[in-house]
């Protein structure tokens, strides 16, 4: 009996010890087992996830390439209709005497600055080329030789079909046929369309074998490839000639019209599940004690990832479409609304394209430094957007230049809403605790019910809103202009005037020089002369310097026209022993390196003293960022020319900016003398000049003294010289020397 309960009781105890462990085992091993499971899961899931979101990547990124490239062609084709379909181009090239300039400022160069195509050919009806512009200037017609192999297909097919009367294709926003094909061209991607120069208006009648062509190209690699990388977050875009080996990148084939393949596209893929895959992974494999953390973990970082992917997707669609700087539309998406607004189906009947360009930024921009602009910038765009009232777009296009869309409006509504824009432009700015004030330039296009302005392109709107903002620029600035027809007209007039003023400069005979004499306040001695360019031109006659200085200036003569100047007044006034000759430089002419060099020469080669020499300069010249100004002004007057400062007293002018200036006279504006003798007449402010000067141990001179009162007041402020029609107009160099015979005795050194 003790021996059964023995046993008995051994074996529930070795049960007992035997379940114990099984449940402990089961409390160890099941966790694990589930927790090991459950990591798998996940880590498959994670995995799947990734995978799938890298191909989605992929995928929508190959799509969005083809697309951008499908319509290049289009693009192409397009933007040459903005000049193509124009019956001043048919005027221009089949011209006897053809203007290269007009050809290349509307056909080659224009193209090339606004749209940026790469080159542009225009061929006679007999294939020669008669323009060309290719590599960013003008050439000669054997630079079409570069693309010739390639755009001759496409020129062949152009001209079979115009012979043929073909006019398929051609929409309200397809103005005429043309072909495109992708193409290579030294072993690199372009875009080739060709296109008939025809008429707008149906004015010009041509048969198929006198149409010109317009050839245009755009390179798809490098400059193009770095923007649209930009644009389109493609990393590390290249083109390659053939089929590439490496499995990493992503490809986009470039085919041809008919069909070929002329190369591939390849980009670094944009891969988010592979970056979550590489980051995740060390998590997942941690211990099992942590999988309730670290599947909270992994969902939180699946979470952020697809959070940021989103985000980052946002923020490159916004910057697709927006202005970096300001947030305001950019210039893509401002010809896109353009484009929409001109084309769609409830297009307004009135509407009108404003082009802005800030008064004065450049100075801005010289004398306060890049991050004083860019926030000036910043403070204007949101100004304009305040003050857009009836505009629906306003963009930024670029620099200090904005644009913007008025629809369903008229031309009263249009000049009050750019008299808006210009007053809250005009309110001072506080920038970086600088105080700034700036001037806003418009130009309009309209387009009305008003007969023949129905029908416009946004390129075309673009463009007379151009010319119409020059004008702007022209009236003074800080107003707005309207595009007329007459515009036009001024433009070739300001063109024709361009040309006779680089050919007066090559004959020399047209280009005169007048003298006006600057006598001595208190004994009325003649002391010197200042130099005045004239033009005299042949057909139009005498043209003052306000209308061809600019001009100079613009067109980048303004240096050859000094250094004529200087030299044939050195020339003239050698003999006249111990009189002063005055002659004005411009900024640009103060800001060439090569200014005090070029001046010593001319005065080394006359023989002529540089102590009798005096450069009259603006303040405009001293806003010089490199400090080049001050260095040549530095240069001549350790070599004994002197320096005044003209104009004083308009403009920047400041008493406090003369404690910086390294002059040896002070010219007095002729606005302050205007005054005198009247309520408020400037007599305090013109003696506190005199004053200030004589301190710093500078000369005076007053201009334009035109009265007996005026000359005997400035005499009584203790002015030191005076020049004015009162005393001399400007004369000839003969008539100084008349002067000097007979006041010989009187001239003092």
């Amino acid at each position: 009996m003790s021996l059964v309960e023995t046993t008995g009781s051994n074996d529930a105890g070795l049960a007992f010890t035997r379940s114990e462990k099984i449940q402990l085992a089961l409390k160890l091993v099941l966790p694990v087992v589930a927790g090991a499971f459950l990591m798998a899961a996940i880590y498959a899931s994670v995995y799947w996830s990734a995978g799938g979101a890298d191909d989605v990547a992929a995928a929508r990124q190959t799509r969005l390439f083809q697309l951008v490239i499908s319509k290049l062609r289009m693009e192409l084709a397009h933007e040459q209709e903005s000049v193509t379909v124009w019956d001043d181009a048919i005027d221009a090239v089949t011209a006897q005497t053809r203007d290269q300039e007009w050809l290349d400022m509307n056909l080659g160069r224009w193209m090339h600055t606004y749209f940026g195509h790469d080159g542009a050919f225009v061929l006679s009806p007999a294939g020669r080329p008669v323009y060309a512009f290719w590599r960013a200037e003008r050439r000669g017609p054997e630079a079409f030789d570069e693309v010739a192999d390639a755009a001759m297909p496409m020129i062949r097919n152009l001209k079979l079909r115009l012979a043929a009367g073909d006019e398929s294709g051609i929409t309200q926003q397809v103005l005429s046929i043309g072909e495109s094909d992708f193409v290579v061209i030294d072993a690199r991607p372009a875009v080739i369309s060709v296109k008939p120069i025809v008429s707008d208006t149906g004015n010009r009648t041509q048969a198929p074998d006198e149409i010109y062509l317009h050839v245009a190209v755009r390179y798809l690699d490098r400059r193009y490839l770095t923007t649209l990388g930009e644009e389109y977050a493609f990393d590390d875009l290249q083109f390659h000639n053939g089929i590439i080996g490496d499995q990493s990148r992503a490809t986009a084939p470039l085919t041809t019209r008919s069909g070929q393949v002329a190369g591939y596209f390849s980009w670094s893929p944009f891969s988010p599940g592979a970056d979550l895959i590489r980051e995740t992974t060390p998590i997942l494999a941690a211990t099992t004690a942590l999988i309730l953390a670290l599947t909270v973990s992994m969902g939180a970082s699946i979470w952020n990832r697809s959070r940021r992917l989103k985000t980052s997707q946002a923020q490159l669609n916004h910057l697709a479409f927006h202005d970096g700087l300001t947030g305001l539309a950019n210039r893509r998406t401002f010809h896109r609304r353009l484009a929409e607004r001109l084309n769609g189906a409830s297009k307004p009947r009135e509407l009108a394209v404003l082009y802005m360009d800030l008064d004065r930024f450049k100075q801005v921009n010289d004398m306060l430094g890049h991050p004083v602009g860019d926030a000036l910038i910043i403070a204007v765009a949101k100004r304009l957007n305040e003050a857009a009232g009836l505009a629906e777009t306003v963009a930024r296009i670029g620099g200090d230049e904005f644009t913007a869309i008025i629809a369903h409006t008229n031309r009263q509504d249009v000049e009050k809403q750019c008299q808006r824009l210009i007053d809250a432009i005009q309110e001072p700015f506080e920038v970086k605790g600088h105080p700034i004030r700036i001037g806003l330039s418009i130009g309009v296009s309209m387009l009305g019910s008003a007969r023949g302005t129905q029908h416009k392109s946004a390129d075309e709107m673009m463009r007379e809103a151009d010319i119409a903002l020059y004008h702007a620029k022209g009236a003074g600035r800080n107003c707005y202009a309207i595009f007329g027809a007459h515009m036009d007209e001024l433009i070739k007039m300001r063109r024709e005037l361009e040309r006779d003023l680089r050919a007066a400069l090559e004959a020399k005979d047209q280009l005169e020089i007048h003298y006006q004499p600057v006598y001595s306040a208190l004994g009325r001695q003649i002391t010197g002369v200042e130099a005045l360019l004239r033009w005299r031109h042949p057909l139009k006659g005498l043209i003052p310097p306000d209308m061809f200085i600019g001009l100079a200036e613009e067109i980048g003569i303004i240096e050859k026209v000094g250094s004529l100047v200087l030299k044939e007044a050195c020339t003239a006034a050698l003999p006249w022993e111990g009189l002063g000759l005055s002659v004005n430089a411009s900024a640009l002419e103060m800001r060439n390196p090569n200014y005090a060099r070029n001046v010593l020469a001319i005065l080394d080669e006359l023989k002529f003293k540089p102590e009798r020499l005096e450069i009259e300069i603006t303040e405009t010249a001293l806003v010089d960022e490199d400090g080049q100004c001050e260095k040549n002004i530095r240069a001549l007057r350790a070599a004994g020319v002197r320096f005044a400062l003209d104009d004083f007293g308009t403009g920047f002018s400041s008493f406090g900016r003369l404690q910086r200036l390294e002059v040896d006279r002070i010219k007095i504006d002729r606005s302050f003398v205007n005054g005198f003798g009247t309520p408020g007449g400037n007599e305090e402010i013109v003696q506190a000049i005199i004053g200030l000067a004589h301190a710093k141990g500078l000369k005076t001179t007053a201009e334009g003294i035109e009265t007996i009162e005026q000359q005997e007041a400035l005499c009584r402020l203790g002015c030191d010289d005076l020049q004015g029609f009162l005393l001399s107009r400007p004369v000839p160099s003969q008539v100084i020397a008349k002067i000097l015979q007979q006041r010989g005795s009187t001239i003092e050194t």
